[in-house]
Parts: C-alpha cells; sequence; structure tokens
C-alpha cells in the first residue's frame, strides 16, 4: 500500500512554497523520516522527511513547481531493504506553529486560514475585493471611510491588504491606486543576451524584494547617524574572551554587547520599540530583538526573544546558534516571527556607513559597521581609536527626530563605558 507524501503545515501566514530539490529519485529506498525533499518557502527553506519506509514511487511535484499546504508531492511504495533511520539522525517533522506572525506581511495579513484554501477564481485569479477581508481592512475601511472594493490589492488573489489601505487613507485615494508596475528591461544585443544567464527569483528573494519596498512606500523613513568609541568594548572582549568561551562554550562577540545597549535604550525611549496598528500605537513592554544574518539564499533575521532577560553568554549562545542553523537552512518560521526592533552589522562585510531599511512593521532598525581606527580628540590631545559608524533608521511617523537621536546617543554611551550595563544607567 502507498504512503503519501504531502506539503505539510507551513505556518500561519504561508500558504505555498517551491519545490527546491528531491533528495532521492523513483525507484530509491527511503528510510522512515528521513529528508525526501526540500521546500523553500517566502520564510525558511525546510525539509520533508519521508512518513514511511520503503520505495520512492511516482513523484507528482518537480523541482521548481509551487505548491499549496496538504498537495501531494509524490508516494513511498512498500519495500524491501528500507531499515528505520538511526535515531541520532531522525528529525520528524512537526508543523510549524500557528504562532501570530510578528514580522506582518502585508500581503499575507489579509489571508485567513480558509481563504488560503480556496481555489483560484474564475477571472483569472483574482478575487473579489471583499472576499476574506481582513478584520484590519474592514476596521480601517469603516473609520476612514474609504470603501476596500475601491481600493487596488496587492496582496495574493488581488485581496487588498493593510498597507492597501494605509496608502489608501493616508493620499485620500477613494479610486483604485495604481499597481505598481513590473520592472522591465530593454533587449539585450545579441552578443551580450548569449552571455546571460536568467535564474529565477527564490520565493525568499520574491519576499526580501516586496517587503522592503512596502517599507520604503509605507513608512516616512529617515536614518540618524552617530560614531562609537569602541577602545572600552574590545579592551572588556580581549580580557576576557578566553575565560568567557571556557566557561560558557562560545565565543564573546560584539553583537551581545550591542543587543544590551539597545534594549536599555529602548527602555528609556520606547517610542522606536512601538509600531502604528491602524489609527493606534502599540507600546511593546517586551524586547524581541532580530539579528540579520545573511546567507547564500538571502537574508533572514532570526529573533532573540525576551532578550532584556539573557545575559551577554545567553545571547551570544542565541545568535551562534541562529547563525548556523541559518546558513544550513534550519531556521523554523517562528523563529523569525515576532521581532520588536532589529539589529544588521553590515561591518562584518566591509560597510562603514549604510542606511538601513525597517524591517515593517517595526519602527526602528540599528546599523553597526566596520571598526575602523581613526585620529581623534581626546582630552586635547589626538589619539588614535577604533570608531565604529552607527545608523539608526526611524519611522518619523512613530519617532520623532529628537527621540532617534536620544537612542543613538543612548547606545553609545553604553558602548563607550560598558559598565553602564552592568549598573543598569
Amino acid at each position: 500500500m502507498a504512503t503519501e507524501i504531502r506539503v505539510p503545515t507551513l505556518g500561519e501566514s504561508v500558504t505555498e512554497a517551491t519545490i527546491g530539490r528531491w533528495f532521492k529519485k523513483p525507484g530509491e529506498a527511503v528510510a522512515v523520516d528521513e529528508p525526501i525533499v526540500e521546500l523553500e518557502t517566502d520564510k525558511v527553506t525546510l525539509e520533508v522527511p519521508a512518513p514511511a519506509a520503503g520505495v520512492l514511487g511516482a513523484i507528482e511535484a518537480n523541482e521548481g513547481d509551487t505548491v499549496g499546504v496538504d498537495a501531494l508531492l509524490g508516494s513511498i511504495e512498500a519495500g524491501e531493504g528500507a531499515a528505520p533511520a538511526p535515531k541520532a539522525e531522525a528529525k520528524p517533522a512537526e508543523p510549524a506553529k500557528a504562532a501570530e506572525p510578528a514580522i506582518k506581511d502585508n500581503a499575507n495579513e489579509t489571508k485567513p486560514r480558509e481563504a488560503s484554501k480556496e481555489a483560484p477564481k474564475a477571472n483569472g485569479g483574482q478575487a473579489p475585493a471583499d472576499a476574506g477581508q481582513a478584520p484590519s481592512v474592514r476596521r480601517i475601511g469603516a473609520e476612514s471611510g474609504v470603501d476596500p472594493a475601491s481600493v487596488q490589492g496587492t496582496g495574493k488573489d488581488g485581496r487588498v491588504t493593510k498597507g492597501d489601505m494605509l496608502v489608501a487613507v493616508e493620499s485620500g485615494a477613494k479610486a483604485p491606486a495604481p499597481q505598481p508596475a513590473v520592472q522591465a528591461r530593454a533587449p539585450s544585443a545579441p552578443d551580450d543576451a548569449s552571455r546571460e544567464e536568467r535564474v529565477k527569483l527564490t520565493k525568499l528573494r520574491q519576499t526580501i524584494a516586496r517587503r522592503l519596498k512596502d517599507a520604503q512606500n509605507t513608512a516616512a523613513m529617515l536614518t540618524t547617524f552617530n560614531e562609537v568609541d569602541m577602545t572600552e568594548v574590545m579592551a572588556l572582549r580581549a580580557k576576557y574572551k578566553d575565560v568567557f568561551e571556557k566557561k560558557h562554550g562560545v565565543k564573546l562577540g560584539f553583537m551581545g554587547f550591542f543587543v544590551k545597549a539597545v534594549i536599555q535604550a529602548l527602555k528609556d525611549l520606547p517610542a522606536v520599540n512601538a509600531e502604528i496598528d491602524g489609527n493606534e500605537l502599540v507600546y511593546k513592554n517586551y524586547y524581541h530583538v532580530g539579528i540579520a544574518v545573511g546567507t547564500e539564499k538571502g537574508l533572514v533575521v532570526p529573533v532573540v526573544r525576551d532578550a532584556d532577560a539573557l545575559g551577554l553568554a545567553g545571547i551570544e549562545k542565541k545568535i551562534t546558534d541562529f547563525g548556523r542553523r541559518a546558513r544550513d537552512g534550519k531556521l523554523g518560521i517562528e523563529e523569525m516571527q515576532g521581532g520588536t526592533f532589529t539589529i544588521t552589522n553590515g561591518g562584518i562585510y566591509g560597510s562603514l556607513m549604510s542606511t538601513p531599511i525597517l524591517n515593517a512593521p517595526q519602527s526602528g532598525i540599528l546599523g553597526m559597521h566596520k571598526i575602523q581606527e581613526r585620529p581623534m580628540a581626546v582630552g586635547g590631545k589626538i589619539e588614535i581609536r577604533p570608531m565604529m559608524y552607527l545608523a539608526l533608521s526611524y519611522d518619523h511617523r512613530v519617532v520623532d527626530g529628537k527621540e532617534a537621536v536620544t537612542f543613538l546617543v543612548r547606545v553609545k554611551e553604553s558602548l563607550e563605558d560598558p559598565s553602564r550595563l552592568v549598573m543598569d544607567l
């Protein structure tokens, strides 16, 4: 009897995936719980384990195909010689927790679970404007007088998202908002075209592109800069890095100090830890710090939850684990949800200064940069100091300029005098 292989539940806000690759070919033996196919979603790459031991039968979805939740991928036929996988390697797949999306995708917010399973509509896949409207869309429509039916939806199947409504309200539009034009390029010369390679964008890269553009279009984004003298942090790290690693089993990096400094600043300036929800401002009395991690497939932002309750060792262990699993494609969707503030470090690639883009709907993101020795005036004398430029991009709808500048000064003060972190000053 054949056992079906189906797409598992991907998460509350994820309704489809792309087949990355099959680890087995039809006719090959598979063990129970052995990874058999790789799926790429707009957030993570995950492996689907074999639900039973046997021989891989027909493959129903090929590499590159887009499939929905519970779609049939293939089957496993009963066969001999398929021993159970070693327990140490068994990785039972648990459906991703249906946690509330923390990094809210505008395109995903209006897709109820029931609506995601509906067949495409007959009118070219476009759903009626009032079908499956999210509560936030209906609420904004009732409060603003903007009819969701008159707004051009940018969500899946043409659904109107919360972001579409906010744009319509802010612009006073009562007519459909113009849909962003698809970027087109002029044809290449024949000689050049033969030397070009076209690669289809992955789900993750498409989501990164869409969300970054949404952040630019929605938020009133500004960036303020400062610089920090890293002398004290570097001296502290050099003094204790060996004993720290010996005791905690993890290296003492710079990110732990920055996370602690950011949390202290967020407590002093709560607006930077807030976000807009319709016509309300939500202040968050918890500190889930996202750490941007670059991978071969794109940027992902795993979240250190309740980072204020962790010490330097706990933070460094979390970050090290996230970095390793991000590069291996082993992060879970729920691990990248719930962030209230983000830190990104372009300095590891040599960036001296940049303007990070907000991780919507968050209102602030801190950019770290390369540590570079520069001549500085210290006590009336010129000294060579290890300096780093800091950049805070913020949503001016939530955070005033004074708050943004003060936030960055607080971070600077904590890093230049790390004892302030210990004394909670």
